[in-house]
């Protein structure tokens, strides 16, 4: 037998409206993706317009008929939905919730948990697609160029070739039919790895090291560095320097400056470019963009580079203005033309109220970033970061924590020091005993510089590091120094000397 029963909850849930779903979806875009939407937007919805130059004498004729100047000032961006739909009372009759327009009814059908389509900040070429448009600049016939293809297929996301060129020539017997021996593999191979970027297609990390340093302008420097990954690579990586220095009969002075010239070399060519698979290129576009003079006076603006200006189309307001004065002479057809009209102006009206808010939220987070961290945007020293959170933000702005998190997920801004995510203004404080509070990034820094000075010979265990910050004023624990050499990707001491 099937029992009733009747439970009550106090919990209480908030449902989001259409309209703020939508803010929301606009406040998390980066620039690009938001010049898109915008894109689809006007494509879209026929009562959605770009505001033009030639539209101020309009606004100026509507302004004497309709507004006062005051009002009709805003008009351009943001005209009320009153003033659009009228306030007749059949009008009103067509406002019911059946009358969502079609963006928001989208909104609402998608689930919170569904996964964003990763979109690059700006189109470019897969890198898989740059490299066999070089290929068709190489000397191969058509075997070979197809042979060269399938070596970058089989390419990892690194840009290195992990397989054995017997395997290579396997595969291709078994799955294309196509046999090759040893040595034209290795002659397409090396056509392959001749291309852009230096490194490309290399089989291991030796390999690679002396495909970048052969593509160099040719130096007492170079040759020595390549002469060192030939002959003493195993020196190399177990940091042998003294023992390599006496091999090669160098200075300390041109020891470090072929050392330099290694390092300064890429383990992964294929990161230069994105992943192999498919990926395109990404250029970071900024969303704001913050200038300092040379008072130290700060400007900020956002980059609406490719966002137009909207209003409300003329004709769409034409059509309610006419339907008004004449509701005596409706018929089924005319009311069902009419709906369809103020579901678009509706959806036109709530995109640019939305998009206005969208930029209220961005520039009111930005300012307030910039109040908080103002030294850093004078100086451009990551030292004098303060701890800031977003709660700090927040409190600022009167914006909601999820609101400011939104903000600064996927932007960047560009400065007078370079371009950083917003997140990078975002880090966590510690706390003295006398209650001060300082940056965990400015730690990091002073624990870098200690390390990066120290005698390699007898390099500071983390202890010795503990008193060596506290006398800078930085009073660590010296579990504390180990978490932040840690986080540094630091070894500890013995691992760092070096003969």
């Amino acid at each position: 037998m099937n029992r009733q029963t009747q439970t009550q909850t106090t919990a209480q849930t908030q449902t989001l409206a259409p309209q703020q779903i939508l803010t929301v979806k606009l406040i998390e875009l980066p620039i690009v993706e938001m010049e898109q939407r915008v894109r689809d937007e006007l494509l879209d919805n026929p009562a959605l317009e770009e505001a033009r130059d030639n539209d101020e004498e309009e606004k100026s004729n509507d302004k004497s008929q309709e507004k006062n100047e005051e009002d009709t000032e805003n008009e351009l961006i943001e005209p009320s939905t009153e003033d659009i739909l009228g306030t007749d009372d059949v009008l009103a009759d067509y406002l019911t919730e059946d009358d969502i327009p079609d963006y928001r009814l989208n909104e609402l059908g998608r689930q919170h948990d569904e996964e964003r389509q990763d979109i690059p900040y700006s189109e470019g070429t897969s890198f898989l697609e740059y490299l066999n448009e070089q290929v068709q600049e190489q000397d191969l016939t058509e075997d070979e160029s197809q042979l060269a293809k399938y070596i970058i297929g089989s390419l990892d996301n690194d840009g290195i070739l992990r397989k054995s060129l017997t395997s290579i020539q396997d595969e291709l017997a078994i799955y294309i039919g196509i046999e090759h021996n040893i040595s034209t593999i290795k002659h397409v191979l090396s056509c392959v790895q001749s291309m852009d970027p230096p490194g490309i297609a290399a089989r291991n990390l030796q390999e690679c090291l002396l495909l970048q340093l052969q593509r160099l302008t040719p130096s007492v420097k170079v040759e020595q560095a390549i002469e060192i990954i030939t002959h003493h690579f195993k020196l190399f990586t177990l940091k042998k320097w003294a023992q390599i220095q006496s091999k090669l009969g160098i200075s300390d002075e041109d020891m470090k400056k072929v050392l330099h010239e290694i390092t300064s070399l890429t383990p992964k060519p294929g990161a230069s470019l994105g992943e192999v698979l498919g990926k395109t290129m990404q250029t970071i576009v900024p969303d704001f963009i913050v200038d300092t003079d040379e008072n130290g006076q700060i400007t900020m603006s956002l980059n609406g580079r490719g966002i137009p200006p909207l209003k409300i189309s003329k004709e769409f307001r034409t059509i309610i203005e006419e339907h008004t004065k004449n509701k005596a002479n409706q018929n089924k057809k005319s009311q069902e033309a009419i709906i369809f009209v103020k579901q678009k102006l509706q959806s036109a009206q709530g995109f640019i109220d939305a998009v206005k808010q969208r930029h209220q939220t961005l520039t009111g987070t930005m300012q307030a970033i910039i109040d908080l961290q103002r030294p850093f945007f004078t100086d451009g020293d990551e030292g004098v970061l303060q701890p800031m959170k977003l709660e700090d933000v927040a409190k600022i702005t009167g914006l909601d924590i999820s609101t400011i998190s939104r903000v600064s997920n996927s932007k960047y801004v560009q400065t007078n020091f370079g371009i950083f995510p917003l997140k990078f203004f975002f880090n966590n404080g510690y706390q003295l005993d006398d209650g001060e509070e300082l940056s965990v990034r400015r730690i990091k820094q002073a624990l870098q510089d200690l390390i990066d000075n120290e005698d390699k010979t007898k390099p500071l265990a983390d202890e010795r590091l503990a008193q060596l910050m506290k006398d800078q004023g930085f009073p660590i624990a010296r579990r504390t120094i180990a978490k932040y050499r840690d986080q540094l990707e630091i070894p500890v001491a013995r691992l760092r000397k070096e003969k």
